[in-house]
């Protein structure tokens, strides 16, 4: 019986140390993304984040990422970084109505009028199952969003469109 409770109060106290450790683990490891980012790029963000998963409108494709925005000294002019993936989650097959995932960006520049985005980039994965890493730079951007799609394999027109997004914004800072 005694050695059951000892037993017992060594198994509580080694779960309380893990618990404890749990917490001082999660944030070691999102204090290091922002540092592991500026070692790969040379660049020290003013602001970054993981953003996502945002999907299309019927969940056969996703995408998601990171965000990393630097701004000079005067605060004139920033650069944004955006990378991710792009995950192609219809297995059905072309014959089938099968589709490609595709992802599209939009920015806002400094002084543009109210709804005046511009296309930043956009990438198309053809591989159900797979996905496709993309990375992308931008200047003089005050905001920055995202829609998730399907496309034709031969097609010019995203269906199946998700909302848009918005990764960034100069007032969320």
């Amino acid at each position: 019986m005694i050695k059951r409770i000892a037993t017992g109060l060594l198994a509580a106290a080694a779960l309380g140390a893990i618990a404890l450790a749990a917490p001082a683990t999660a944030h070691a490891a999102t204090t290091a993304a922002p540092a592991a980012a500026t070692a790969a790029t040379g660049y020290d963000y003013d602001y970054s984040e993981n953003w996502g998963s945002y999907f299309s409108a019927n969940h056969r494709a996703k995408s998601r990422g990171w965000i990393g925005v630097e701004w000079d000294h005067q605060q004139k002019w920033n650069r944004v970084d955006v990378k991710g993936k792009l995950y192609d989650l219809d297995h059905r097959t072309y014959k089938q109505g099968g589709k490609c995932a595709y992802v599209k960006f939009a920015v806002h520049h400094f002084g543009d009028g109210g709804n005046q985005w511009y296309d930043g980039k956009s990438y198309t994965y053809c591989g159900a199952g797979g996905a496709k890493h993309f990375a992308f730079s931008k200047h003089k951007v005050d905001s920055v969003r995202v829609k998730v799609c399907q496309i034709g394999r031969h097609s010019s027109y995203p269906t199946r469109c998700g909302d848009w997004e918005y990764l960034y914004t100069a007032e969320s800072e």
